[in-house]
């Protein structure tokens, strides 16, 4: 056989996440743009903060062009790291340095190298379902196997119970995902107080490290000053995979960053697998101009008040039809019930009224659908009439 079978099984099938985004274009250039209701990729529609803007034309104006797009570092400007680690510093008083931050092309190139770092051929990683689907193909392709642990029922926190059942010798790491994709809830301070304590627990008992892997794309974006506690303060095998690509409305740039927190067990040691998992999988010197933008951007924030507006729109609406939705604390989904407890008919029968929502087996959780609300305002004005036409039909 002439070709990888893994690879090509990956590449001839999209997730269902972009496979509905590619159906929505085609669906548009049939009837037009306006009458068709995507909400089924996490692509910001809030522009970047004006100091984005301000930095960009900045540097490339006032900087050498062979500086500016040549190589850094291949763990990234070193100024860039140092701004980012004092930046955590300030914000969550850990004691992070410039040497504990590698750059990466980044959140799904961030998860893939902490994986690669930690992971064995065999070794297992839990995830929370609700869960980003991309998790089980960065688990797979670093050698573990993907363990599931079931939520709460209703408000979707991790359930202690399913976890510690599911935590065994072989388990390696976690990956925590808070706010969540989808359900957009945030996981609680008392949550992640216990969870800790249970990992501890389970690393005395079994005599390895248990890394935590904290994927933190959303954790700017929570609305009514909720609190996003950062785990590197209450569990030291912790692992931050951050990127800018939410916070600061740069999804396209893939800019974000890993930093390891230096009180783990062989600190260094994991470090240094990071800085080699990277340049096994080639995400080496993560974009050079954009690492820059960043670090001088680091108190930028995104207009909040847009996705909130959408939010709340969206969210009292549905319920207001008969829908079952999780109030979302971040981010920027919905996470809804479905009427017959199908998400694949549901998906179907929204469909019918050109709105495209995604299923959510594949997440984790049966039963669910995810709306992406960070479109623009209108886009779901204009679906209402859609949603309630279509809570009608299950008579709700």
């Amino acid at each position: 056989m002439n070709y990888n079978e893994k690879s090509y099984a990956l590449g001839s099938k999209r997730s269902i996440i972009r496979e509905i985004f590619e159906y929505s274009k085609v669906r548009a250039k049939e009837i037009g743009a306006d009458k068709v209701y995507d909400f089924s990729l996490g692509n910001p529609s809030v522009e970047p903060p004006q100091m984005v803007t301000d930095t960009i034309i900045e540097l490339l104006k006032n900087n050498n062009p062979t500086v500016l797009h040549g190589y850094t570092s291949a763990q990234g400007d070193a100024e860039v790291r140092k701004a980012i680690a004092d930046n955590i510093c300030k914000r969550f008083n850990v004691k992070v340095g410039a040497d504990d931050i590698y750059m990466t092309c980044g959140a799904a190139a961030s998860l893939s190298i902490c994986l690669k770092a930690v992971v064995n051929d065999g070794d297992e990683c839990i995830v929370f379902a609700p869960f980003f689907t991309e998790y089980r193909v960065f688990v797979e392709n670093a050698g573990g196997r993907l363990v599931i642990s079931k939520p709460k029922e209703n408000t979707f926190q991790i359930d202690l119970k399913d976890l510690e059942e599911k935590l065994n010798k072989n388990t390696k790491a976690l990956i925590m995902n808070s706010p969540n994709n989808p359900s957009g809830v945030v996981y609680t301070k008392e949550t992640i107080s216990a969870v800790c304590e249970l990992l501890k627990k389970k690393e005395e008992e079994y005599g390895h490290p248990i890394y935590l892997i904290a994927d933190e794309p959303y954790r700017e974006l929570v609305y009514a000053d909720v609190e996003v506690p950062y785990l590197m303060n209450y569990y030291k095998n912790t692992l931050v995979c951050y990127s800018f690509s939410k916070s600061l409305s740069l999804p396209g740039e893939r800019i974000g960053y890993i930093a390891v927190n230096p009180e783990m067990q062989d600190s260094r040691t994991i470090y240094l697998a990071v800085c080699g998992a990277g340049r096994s999988l080639g995400y080496v010197c993560a974009p050079s101009l954009f690492q820059r933008v960043a670090g001088k951007c680091l108190d930028a924030k995104v207009n909040l008040e847009a996705y909130e507006k959408n939010r709340n729109l969206l969210y009292n609406s549905l319920c207001e039809y008969g829908f079952t939705c999780v109030k979302p604390d971040g981010a920027f989904y919905l996470f809804v019930k479905s009427p017959t407890g199908d998400a694949t008919s549901f998906y179907e029968k929204a469909k019918e009224h050109e709105i495209l929502i995604v299923p959510c087996d594949d997440f984790g959780v049966e039963g669910y659908v995810r709306i992406a609300y960070c479109v623009d305002y209108n886009r779901i004005k204009n679906s209402l009439a859609g949603f309630k036409a279509l809570a009608k039909e299950y008579n709700l």
